[in-house]
């Protein structure tokens, strides 16, 4: 049977944004390079585009767009990633351009039986403008 709920005006992007940002953690882009240089065991995961991706990206980072995050993270679906669908126990970090699309895949995650999922707070940009290091494709 389908879900009647009917909100008095139609939900928006920041509203679902919200939502997820209420029931996940956060981590700072200081904090999250601190975990890096003390190599601490997690899964990095970038859910942009792979244009995005290409521009630049946080290093050891894995790309699963967010439109694909679902069938990647599952493991009975055919064409999942295994390092993803491997990780429910492991500590997932996400990151999207500022945050968003981030915060709602974390959300996700954790309905998918996640259990240490962290969003990057601001995101990419905000990694890029504190100066965090950056890797870039090549392009030939």
């Amino acid at each position: 049977m389908y879900n009647t709920f009917k909100p008095e005006q139609p939900l928006g992007l920041m509203d679902f944004v919200r939502a997820a940002k209420s029931c996940i953690k956060e981590i700072q882009p200081r904090e999250l390079l601190e975990k890096m240089a003390n190599k601490e065991d997690m899964l990095l995961i970038d859910v942009r585009e792979h244009g995005e991706f290409e521009n630049g990206h946080i290093k050891g980072a894995h790309l699963v767009p967010r439109g694909i995050l679902e069938a990647a993270a599952d493991p009975a679906y055919p064409k999942h990633l295994p390092e993803l669908a491997a990780a429910r126990d492991r500590q997932v970090v996400v990151y999207c351009a500022t945050s968003g699309r981030s915060a709602m895949a974390a959300a996700v995650m954790q309905m998918m039986g996640y259990k240490n999922v962290i969003n990057l707070d601001g995101g990419y940009m905000r990694w890029t403008a504190e100066g965090m290091p950056q890797e870039h494709e090549a392009t030939f």
